[in-house]
C-alpha cells in the first residue's frame, strides 16, 4: 500500500505555488507588457532563467542561501526563528522561483496580444490602471490565464530536482510524490512506484485535457 501523505503534500504545494504566482505574475506581466526600458530586459531574463537552468543549479544556490551556515539563513533563524532548509516553507519559495516563467509568460503573451485601444478607451472613461487591468484586460485573456495556472500547477506537481535539494526527504513535511517515486524505485518497490506514477500521470492528463478543451471552446465561441 502507498502512503497518501506525499500526494496530499504535492497537491498542497502545487496549489499554494499557483496561487502565489498568480498574484505576483499578473501585475508583473502587465508591467513587462507596457514598459520599454532597459530594465525590462533584465527582469525578463531573470524571470526566464528557470527555463534554461538545470533544477539542481537553482536548488543548490537556494540551499546555500537558506542554510543557517550562511548569512541569510543565519539571519532568518536568529531574528525570526525561521529555518527554510528541509521545510515546507523553503520548498514553497523554491517552487515559486522555479515555476515563475510558466505563469508570467502566458499572461504576458495574452496581454501583448490585446489592442492598445482597450487601455485607451478604459482610461478615457476615467478608469484607473488597476481597474483597467482587472475589469478590462484580464477578462479578455481568459485562455492565457488558464494556461498559466495549469502549466504552473502541472509543473509544480512534477518537480523533483529543486524539491530534493531544498526539501530533502522528510516524511509528512517535504516528501512529495516525485520523491516518493524515487524512493520506491530505489528500494525496488516497483508496484508502489507504479501507483504513484500512475496517479501523477492521470492527474497531468486530466489537467491538460481541461486546458485544451477550454481553449477549444473559447476559439469556437470567437469564431461564431
Amino acid at each position: 500500500m502507498i502512503e497518501l501523505a506525499p500526494l496530499w503534500l504535492t497537491l498542497k504545494l502545487a496549489l499554494s505555488t499557483t496561487l502565489i504566482l498568480f498574484i505576483i505574475a499578473v501585475p508583473l506581466a502587465n508591467w513587462l507588457t507596457g514598459d520599454k526600458g532597459v530594465f525590462k530586459v533584465v527582469v525578463q531574463t531573470i524571470v526566464s532563467m528557470p527555463l534554461v537552468l538545470p533544477p539542481t543549479v537553482i536548488g543548490f544556490y537556494l540551499l546555500l542561501a537558506f542554510s543557517p551556515a550562511n548569512w541569510f539563513g543565519h539571519w532568518l533563524e536568529q531574528w525570526f526563528n525561521i529555518r527554510l532548509v528541509f521545510s515546507f516553507s523553503g520548498l514553497l519559495i523554491a517552487s515559486v522561483i522555479y515555476s515563475f516563467p510558466f505563469m508570467v509568460h502566458p499572461i504576458q503573451s495574452g496581454l501583448s496580444s490585446l489592442s492598445p485601444s482597450l487601455k485607451e478607451a478604459s482610461y478615457s472613461l476615467g478608469k484607473t490602471k488597476w481597474q483597467t487591468l482587472s475589469k478590462v484586460l484580464l477578462p479578455n485573456i481568459k485562455p492565457s490565464l488558464l494556461t498559466g495556472i495549469v502549466l504552473t500547477f502541472a509543473h509544480t506537481v512534477g518537480e523533483f530536482g529543486v524539491v530534493l535539494m531544498i526539501g530533502g526527504n522528510v516524511p509528512n513535511k517535504t516528501r512529495t510524490a516525485s520523491i516518493a517515486i524515487y524512493d520506491e524505485v530505489d528500494a525496488l518497490h516497483y508496484h508502489s512506484a507504479n501507483i504513484y506514477a500512475g496517479i501523477l500521470l492521470a492527474l497531468s492528463f486530466a489537467i491538460l485535457l481541461l486546458l485544451y478543451s477550454f481553449n477549444r471552446k473559447m476559439q469556437q465561441a470567437r469564431f461564431y
